[in-house]
């Protein structure tokens, strides 16, 4: 008898805390902006065909690294991990920073911190041995 009181009193904790918890978040859902035109859904698919393409040419890039070290190299690998690395925090922002103001300052600064990126590997590729020779180097270590 008192294996039936303590299952049934489980249970009834069980769903309680469900629909507290659901209660909780019920609220602070927060749901995208729906402009759903046809050019938003273009871009976006354009967008993301371009993500799939660097992705593909990233792969590339590293037998040509390997091959074929040098400037080229160097300087598109900059170019495509620093575009990478600026859609991928893009889309962090876009799932989880909310409010107009919010929203322009994070993208701001995330111009920023792509543009400081790019440039401080193609710094680094002028001054210094470069990114392929840099990634031989440790490979050494």
């Amino acid at each position: 008898a008192t294996h039936t009181h303590l299952s049934r009193w489980l249970i009834a904790y069980q769903k309680n805390r469900d629909v507290d918890l659901f209660r909780l978040t019920e609220g602070s859902i927060h749901a995208a902006s729906s402009h759903s035109t046809v050019s938003s859904s273009r871009a976006a698919s354009k967008h993301w065909t371009g993500e799939w393409v660097l992705r593909i040419v990233l792969l590339g890039m590293a037998p040509a690294a390997y091959l074929c070290p040098g400037p080229p190299v160097d300087y598109s690998i900059a170019e495509a991990l620093t575009l990478q690395g600026h859609w991928g925090i893009g889309q962090v922002l876009t799932d989880y920073v909310y409010g107009d103001d919010k929203v322009k300052l994070a993208k701001a600064g995330v111009l920023l911190l792509s543009t400081a990126t790019f440039f401080g590997l193609c710094y680094f590729n002028d001054h210094d041995v470069g990114l392929c020779k840099a990634v031989a180097m440790l490979w050494q270590i």
